[in-house]
């Protein structure tokens, strides 16, 4: 799934680049855009008591992109098991064509007091949308 966003003058920094730090946030909105598309919004898990933490975070810096660009983020789920969920991202500045970040966030699956659980088994239909996803 490809995710587009313009980048916003208030996400650069002093060298007139993109910080950093907004990568992760548009990694989520990724992330979040791929939940939808396949028919999970994060509303309708979280509704359900499932929430999805990040375990932690990969990211390679390629190339910067700067106010005005157009970046694509395309997101998929790299591994899931029903407890533990990775999903990588490819950043591409469709501006300059050049490869922006590569990364990877790793999540697992909890109740609402953040005690482990799995999905096969607490809720059996979003497993098998995120099984689908996987094959």
């Amino acid at each position: 799934m490809i995710y587009q966003r313009k980048i916003n003058y208030y996400e650069t920094d002093g060298m007139k680049v993109v910080h950093h730090s907004n990568y992760i946030r548009f990694l989520e909105e990724a992330r979040i855009k791929l939940l939808d598309d396949i028919g999970i919004p994060y509303k309708k898990i979280e509704e359900s008591g499932i929430m999805i933490p990040v375990l932690g975070i990969n990211c390679t810096y390629k190339h910067p992109a700067r106010f005005d660009d157009i970046i694509e983020v395309d997101v998929k789920i790299k591994d899931y098991t029903g407890v533990r969920l990775n999903v990588e991202y490819t950043i591409t500045n469709k501006t300059t064509g050049l490869p922006v970040l590569v990364g990877e966030t790793k999540h697992c699956f909890t109740d609402l007091d953040m005690k482990p659980i799995s999905l096969k088994k607490v809720n059996p239909q979003i497993h098998e949308k995120f099984q689908g996803e996987c094959n």
